[in-house]
């Protein structure tokens, strides 16, 4: 008997999952036109799959229809017009119990169901690696789905880039260019923290662009003696002041990352303060004042740069290309400068770290930058 043709597919649904990034308006902007463009309507789901699960939280609904009048002009934003979580994994959904207590329930037949129900035929889920587990395990249940590689952090594995990660560097690259200029003025030591909680993707790209003197990444736990000897070498020759930029997942030699709350129910654990304690144990060592600016959220904000604008857009319009092509579980990575296919098996739990023996890390070394190791 000859193979059965894949059902027609007639609506789509987009969510984003995870931390917010800028892109996710592009990304939704073209999922929505491209998905026009096939004759399929195209609904938005809001906060990650809470608007499938928790509905009546949202006033006119959980689902928002998405047409080209609605997206008009969103492109060039930040944020993410159907909102975001990263607590609402359906496997391990937090469930209020009686005794005020909190349970982690499987709710995602509840998902499915939902889908169903709002006649959805296959979901395009946009965020990192824990959304795109999560996408991957539906569609072990035989949902059509297609991934998007959403991060600042550009930690997803067989992608060369994720989008929202060109906006991070620039902003931080532009801090940290207008901290040399204070830093230099009083002959402070700077400490600038930024996000990046096991690979250090954004404190490498912004510290070699911004001309930082010491890049602490989470890869290659670091000795303050290292760098304050450094700080020291550089006032000799009058250079006075000293940049230092740390990823917040960075740890000292026989160190732990430092957490500032643990992982509770349906979230992973948050990290903050290794930029404080830089900063206090390099005053101690060097002698020099030193202070600490941590960007935190600000990396996340704002509007797109134009390579994340035209990132996002190839990866929204690729989904709905693979959806029409029949594919079902898999990433839309980018491949050099060609968008391609990959198997949400190979990216759902897998991580890209920086290549402690890599070209940007020789090329940071060969500069004379300060790595702690």
């Amino acid at each position: 008997m000859p193979a059965k043709s894949p059902s027609p597919i007639r609506r789509i649904a987009i969510t984003t999952g995870g931390g917010d990034a800028p892109g996710l308006n592009s990304v939704i902007y073209a999922v929505t036109r491209a998905a026009e463009h096939q004759g399929w309507d195209c609904l938005g789901i809001r906060d990650g799959y809470d608007g499938l699960l928790r509905p009546e939280r949202f006033p006119g609904g959980g689902c928002m229809p998405l047409t080209a009048e609605r997206v008009e002009g969103i492109a060039g934003l930040g944020g993410t017009l159907l909102g975001s979580t990263n607590k609402g994994d359906p496997f391990a959904f937090p469930t209020p119990q009686a005794d005020g207590g909190m349970l982690l329930c499987d709710r995602s037949q509840d998902v499915l169901d939902a889908l169903a129900h709002e006649g959805v035929d296959a979901l395009v889920a946009v965020g990192g690696d824990g959304s795109l587990a999560i996408a991957h395990r539906f569609a072990q249940r035989g949902l059509k789905v297609v991934g998007l590689p959403k991060t600042i952090d550009n930690d997803l594995a067989h992608t060369a880039t994720t989008f929202g990660f060109d906006t991070a560097v620039d902003f931080a690259t532009d801090c940290i260019d207008r901290l040399h200029t204070t830093a230099a003025s009083h002959h402070r030591i700077l400490v600038v923290e930024v996000m990046g909680r096991y690979a250090g993707w954004i404190a490498l790209h912004a510290g070699l662009a911004g001309g930082a003197h010491v890049i602490l990444l989470p890869e290659l736990p670091f000795n303050l003696d290292i760098v304050a000897d450094l700080i020291r070498r550089r006032d000799a020759r009058g250079m006075a002041y000293s940049i230092v930029v740390v990823a917040e997942g960075a740890r000292q030699l026989g160190g732990k990352r430092m957490v500032v709350a643990p992982a509770g129910a349906g979230h992973a654990e948050r990290l903050g303060g290794v930029g404080e304690q830089v900063t206090t144990e390099l005053a101690q060592l060097t002698g020099k004042d030193s202070r600490c600016v941590v960007l935190g959220h600000l990396l996340r904000g704002g509007s797109p740069t134009a390579f994340d604008r035209v990132a996002a857009l190839r990866f929204g319009t690729a989904a709905v290309r693979s959806l029409a092509a029949g594919q079902s579980d898999i990433m839309v990575a980018l491949d050099g400068n060609e968008v391609r296919a990959v198997p949400l098996a190979e990216v759902a739990g897998r991580m890209k770290v920086v290549p402690v023996d890599g070209d940007t890390v020789a090329t940071a070394r060969a500069l004379g930058i300060c790595l702690g190791a």
